[in-house]
């Protein structure tokens, strides 16, 4: 599941059968009581109700996007006299219910529903509704509400995607079917871009994914559309990989957009280092090898890794090979990596467990004793420890139910956790955002995720864990102690994450 929230939620856009405001209702001095005065005159007038919920935040000391849910809070006498004032008013209850939400407070639900059941025509509040459920752990709710965002204002294209995407893990043959129906409808508009992005993008399957990115090439200009871009790089990193010919077709014809100049360069060299390779020319491959420069976020370089592997292990250092895999493989194990050392092992007498060692000699230099914790449970009154889980494997996350990343990552974690079901693993979740306590409880149960919830703050978080954002996952293994740090799991990579875990329970 994707984050849903649209950042521009503060602009004031057109709800469809509200009535025309006069021009004076939309222009204001940003005085607060000047707005009161606006509002009580047109209470219509959501660009009214933004610039005065603006203006009072502002007048707020320390007011900030961590304490918003407080700060809107102050403005409920306010909105309760309004309604009572405006009973007919949908725009009233949906204004501080969008600040609400805005704010990712749990205080959002019931303005919102208030609105919708004054007007079913606000589009925003459904959308608004479908955000919030999906913190509640509600996703029926949430593709609900989606529906009748998209149903209230079947023009816009961004109800349309997030409804799509909300069926992806219940019925993906639905899911497929939606977004490319929403490339039909919305050709030249940027979620439709998003949406083939998407298809090509979660695919397991390679020839499915080179489909789906060769037809938003075709729909969607890469220079227009930044979604058909992002596609374009996937799509290069296959064919490097697949069919470096194509690669360099592919970076030629989109040589002149930024990030690709480079690019062509790169193909040109796979296709010799593989035609040296074929040649039996390892040395030449392996000097050409050492000329490419990867950037730092790059989906290549354990492709890269596995050809200087080949060249360097033909030119006779094989213990060379065999390091360089080793150090990848201590820091992001797969099985293509392992595959390949093996051979390089093998070709030096080591059997898996001498490998295992190897490996595990490269990650004690960066294990370190994690951070102790004495944090408050939310399933009771009682609290819970590092040393509590003494002689487990944890996997440990910081989120918050808000975060978008985190509720997308959920899945997979689950998905890996449920293959050590029985075994000395345990799943622990910190959530950093204490005014979004009143979300994690339904979150649980309406999920089914099985980590334990946990009590802390962001501040906390960045002090002791050096957290700098959500979600931040740790392994911490069986003595306490920090050996997988920093890094992200999705449908790609759970394999990974499996690997990790397999890895530390059986070191100690």
């Amino acid at each position: 599941m994707i984050c849903k929230k649209i950042m521009n939620a503060g602009i004031a856009l057109l709800l469809a059968g509200l009535p025309a405001i006069p021009v004076a209702a939309q222009q204001s001095t940003g005085d607060i009581n000047e707005l009161k005065a606006l509002i009580t005159k047109y209470p219509d007038s959501l660009g009214a109700h933004h610039d005065y919920i603006k203006a009072f935040r502002k007048s707020i000391p320390n007011a900030s996007f961590r304490n918003g849910d407080s700060v809107i809070s102050l403005l409920k006498g306010q909105y309760a006299q309004w309604a009572k004032q405006f009973p007919t008013s949908a725009t009233i209850p949906f204004a501080i219910g969008e600040a609400f939400a805005d704010a990712e407070s749990p205080k959002a639900k019931p303005y919102l529903l208030k609105a919708v059941n004054l007007d079913p025509r606000l589009a925003q509040a459904w959308r608004d509704l479908s955000i919030d459920a999906d913190r509640w752990g509600d996703q029926n709710g949430a593709r609900e509400y989606m529906g009748k965002a998209s149903a209230a204002d079947p023009s816009d294209p961004s109800y349309a995607f997030y409804y799509a995407m909300d069926f992806e893990q219940v019925d993906g043959k639905k899911w497929r079917a939606m977004l490319y129906d929403l490339a039909k409808k919305f050709p030249q508009n940027e979620r439709g871009a998003q949406g083939l992005y998407w298809l090509g993008a979660r695919s397991n399957d390679t020839t499915e994914k080179v489909k789906v990115y060769e037809q938003l090439r075709a729909l969607y200009p890469p220079a227009k559309f930044s979604w058909s871009s992002g596609g374009m790089d996937d799509l290069f990193s296959i064919y490097l990989k697949t069919a470096p010919e194509k690669a360099a077709a592919l970076a030629t014809s989109l040589k002149d957009q930024e990030g690709w100049g480079a690019k062509d360069t790169l193909a040109g060299k796979i296709i010799t280092v593989n035609t040296y390779l074929q040649q039996r020319k390892f040395q030449e491959a392996t000097d050409l090898l050492a000329s490419i420069k990867l950037p730092r976020y790059t989906r290549l370089k354990a492709f890269i890794a596995l050809l200087k592997a080949r060249a360097t292990h033909g030119a006779g250092n094989t213990n060379e090979a065999y390091n360089g895999l080793a150090a990848i493989y201590a820091k992001d194990p797969t099985d293509d990596i392992w595959k390949e050392l093996e051979v390089y092992g093998k070709a030096q007498g080591k059997n898996p467990q001498e490998m295992e060692n190897d490996i595990w000699q490269i990650r004690q230099q960066t294990v370190k004793p994690a951070p102790p914790f004495n944090l408050g449970l939310y399933t009771s009154s009682g609290t819970a420890s590092l040393e509590d889980y003494k002689g487990k494997v944890v996997l440990l996350t910081f989120w918050f139910p808000g975060c978008g990343p985190c509720r997308g990552e959920f899945p997979h974690f689950q998905s890996v956790m449920d293959k050590f079901k029985g075994q000395e693993v345990a799943y622990v979740g910190i959530n950093v955002s204490p005014d979004q306590d009143e979300y994690v409880l339904p979150f649980m149960k309406g999920t089914g995720y099985s980590f334990t919830p946990l009590r802390a703050t962001d501040e906390w978080a960045a002090r002791v864990y050096k957290v700098r954002g959500e979600p931040t996952n740790f392994l911490i293994d069986q003595k306490g102690q920090l050996v997988f740090t920093d890094f992200r799991i999705d449908g790609s990579n759970e394999r990974t994450l499996e690997l990790m875990i397999g890895s530390v329970l059986k070191k100690n």
